[in-house]
């Protein structure tokens, strides 16, 4: 078990009263591993500071505004690559395969390539399987770091991090294609809705047909948010 991709989730999870109460834990883990660099472990320590001293308040509609309300910044992998088109089901189908070869039963509401799952999943690989599949992420990786860094926000220090143990680059040619596209505003909501609006795909005629495992995650993707997050939304 590497309890650092496991910190490293709960770091990149909606933040909470619990989440404020296990700073210590979390940094005495990224300091007892070692799996990230002295530098890294010291910037993610600026974020835990920032959990710790923040109002939940303020720290759980900071989080809204830039992961569900910022389409650029979106902590669903495949939607940067796929976007909400057919590919994407196909490919969260081929992941939670590989979550199941790895002896990893997804539960709870998130699809399978939110990030923290994936972190979740990894903290039960050898490092060296974990850093092939962060590479398999890398460009989505170096550009949720490259547009945080750019935003100031603690985050950033979390993503340079992931992307850094998948060897990641802003050169990659994926990586450059995604930068080049413009950054959200979280609270322009009009320009959001008609981004959203653009995005929706029909899937199918009949939802209760075909593969149970694809028909669970599009209905997951039709999911409204928590009530908790959807309250911090607004």
């Amino acid at each position: 078990m590497i309890v650092t991709f496991k910190a490293l989730s709960a770091l990149l999870s909606y933040p909470s009263t619990d989440l404020q109460a296990a700073v210590p834990e979390i940094e005495a883990v990224l300091q007892k591993e070692a799996v990230l660099p002295p530098d890294d472990c010291a910037a993610i320590t600026v974020l835990l500071q920032h959990i710790a001293s923040t109002d939940i308040y303020a720290l759980q509609e900071a989080y809204v505004l830039l992961f569900d309300r910022s389409r650029t910044l979106s902590l669903n992998l495949f939607e940067h690559i796929h976007g909400e088109s057919r590919d994407r089901g196909g490919a969260m189908v081929d992941l939670l395969e590989t979550y199941r070869a790895g002896g990893f039963d997804l539960v709870g509401p998130e699809l399978p390539d939110h990030l923290p799952v994936l972190l979740e999943f990894l903290a039960t690989q050898p490092l060296v399987d974990a850093q092939d599949i962060l590479a398999d992420a890398g460009p989505i990786l170096t550009v949720l770091a490259e547009r945080l860094t750019r935003r100031d926000s603690p985050y950033a220090a979390v993503l340079t991090a992931i992307a850094a143990l998948g060897r990641a680059t802003v050169k990659d040619g994926v990586a450059a294609a995604l930068l080049a596209e413009p950054d959200d505003n979280p609270e322009d909501l009009a320009a959001l809705d008609a981004v959203w609006e653009e995005a929706q795909v029909t899937f199918a005629p009949d939802p209760s047909a075909g593969c149970p495992i694809s028909r669970d995650i599009l209905a997951k993707m039709d999911a409204p948010l928590s009530p908790a997050r959807s309250s911090a939304a607004q």
